[in-house]
C-alpha cells in the first residue's frame, strides 16, 4: 500500500507542476507571439535562434536569423542560403518544464532541488541550442537527410540529456525511498 502512496503522490506533484508551469508557458506565449500584418515569434525562441546563429558564426558558418514574416518562426540562413526554421518547439521550454516537473515531483530539500533545477534547464537550454546549431551545419551539408537528422537524431540527443539528468536526479538527490 506504502508504494502505491508513493506513485500516487509523485503523480499529483508530477501533473501538478506540469499543469502550472505549462498554463504560464501558455499565456506567456499568448502575451508576446504577435499575427498581425507581420507574425512575430515570442523572446525566447528569438533568443535561441540568435545564439545559435552566433554558434554558427564561431563555428566559420556565416549565419544570419530573421523573423519569418508569415509564420511564428526564425529563419537560419547559412551563407546566403535559407537552411532550417526555429520554431516555438525547439526552444526548449516544453521540455524544461517536463524536467522541472519530474524534479520536483522527486523533490528533495528545497536548496538542492532548487540549484538542481537551474543547473539542468541550463544544460538542457544550452545543449538543445547546440543542437540547433549542429542539425542546422547538418542539414546544410545533407539535405536529403532532413527527416532522419530532425525527427530522429537529434531529438535523441535532447531528451537523451534530459533522461541522463533525471537518472542522475533520482541516483544522487532524491528522497525516493528504495
Amino acid at each position: 500500500m506504502n508504494s502505491n502512496k508513493t506513485v500516487v503522490i509523485f503523480l499529483i506533484k508530477f501533473f501538478g507542476v506540469y499543469a502550472v508551469l505549462f498554463f504560464m508557458y501558455s499565456f506567456f506565449l499568448d502575451t508576446t507571439q504577435k499575427a498581425t500584418n507581420v507574425f512575430a515569434c515570442d523572446p525566447i525562441t528569438k533568443t535561441v535562434a540568435k545564439q545559435t546563429g552566433n554558434v554558427l558564426n564561431a563555428l566559420g558558418y556565416e549565419t544570419v536569423y530573421e523573423q519569418d514574416t508569415k509564420e511564428y518562426s526564425v529563419k537560419l540562413i547559412v551563407n546566403n542560403v535559407f537552411v532550417s526554421r526555429v520554431i516555438e518547439g525547439c526552444n526548449a521550454i516544453a521540455i524544461i518544464i517536463l524536467f522541472i516537473s519530474f524534479i520536483i515531483a522527486f523533490s528533495s530539500d528545497f536548496k538542492t532541488t532548487f540549484i538542481y533545477i537551474l543547473i539542468g534547464s541550463l544544460c538542457i537550454y544550452v545543449f538543445n541550442i547546440l543542437r540547433i546549431a549542429f542539425i542546422t551545419i547538418a542539414l546544410y551539408k545533407y539535405p536529403q537527410y532532413q527527416y532522419m537528422l530532425h525527427d530522429v537524431v537529434f531529438p535523441i540527443i535532447i531528451y537523451g540529456v534530459t533522461f541522463i539528468l533525471w537518472f542522475i536526479w533520482v541516483k544522487k538527490f532524491s528522497r525516493l525511498k528504495r
